[in-house]
């Protein structure tokens, strides 16, 4: 089970490359030596104060930071060595030559690839898992994983309990127990609060509340908006699409 894509699908990866002395709080950067030998990618959600000494690249990362709610549950740094990652050391090694180039298309091609860089290092960060309760916790569980992706990838499916211990091949029992132990709350609680992120999202690209409400399994728009008024002190109706700037013709 793809454990990164529903996040992938439902909030918009950003990353930029900053040029030298660029203002800005990177979140991102590859560090180490010259030569490219004992080098890491560093991501910190909450950008650094400070760069390291050995800084070679940095780049600002928007994940929708603030609604994403993978970016709010990551820990505080991920640096994880290139020499431990074949395909990791690859991506830095292309992305390192696309800096040192000027070859057209640069600009575009550090960025799709610092993108790289961010998803292998979640991919990282999810592997090593984390003592902490909360959602990277989840995605690492061996077994409770396949309920928490079955919650995001069908967020409309009227789940019950005994359909997610199913998924995790574990009892009713045991499933609930483990669940709040390693999420921090109860599978029902969290499937109604991953229902909710995903409406709003929704109805800032432009839904209409009923149809924000039935793709994401609520049975009626008032249900929906009950709960939505309860989470976020205001009715769906009231929050405003984002606005698109249209692109200037000539």
């Amino acid at each position: 089970m793809d454990r990164l894509a529903a996040f992938v699908e439902v909030f918009k990866l950003r990353v930029a490359v900053l040029a030298p002395g660029e203002p800005g709080t990177p979140a991102l950067l590859l560090a180490g030596p010259e030569d490219g030998t004992a080098g890491r990618v560093v991501f910190r959600p909450g950008g650094f104060s400070e760069l390291p000494p050995d800084a070679r690249i940095a780049a600002s990362v928007d994940f929708d930071n603030e609604a994403n709610p993978l970016m709010s549950a990551m820990p505080e740094e991920v640096s994880v060595p290139l020499d431990g990652s074949p395909s990791l050391q690859a991506t830095a090694a292309a992305f390192m030559a696309e800096a040192a180039g000027s070859r057209c298309g640069r600009s575009a091609a550090l960025n799709r690839l610092a993108e790289v860089l961010v998803l292998m290092a979640l991919r990282s960060a999810i592997d090593a898992g984390t003592q902490k309760p909360g959602l990277f916790a989840a995605l690492a569980h061996p077994s409770l994983h396949r309920a928490v992706v079955s919650i995001h990838d069908m967020p409309s499916r009227q789940w019950t309990v005994d359909d997610l211990a199913s998924r995790s091949a574990m009892s009713r029992s045991t499933f609930m127990s483990t669940f709040r132990t390693i999420v921090g709350t109860t599978p029902m609680a969290y499937l109604g609060a991953w229902r909710l992120t995903l409406a709003r999202r929704y109805l800032m690209a432009g839904d209409p509340v009923k149809l924000a409400a039935r793709r994401t399994g609520f049975g009626s728009a008032e249900a929906f908006s009950r709960a939505f008024s309860k989470a976020y002190g205001h009715a769906p109706a009231a929050l405003k699409p984002a606005r698109v700037g249209q692109p200037k013709m000539w």
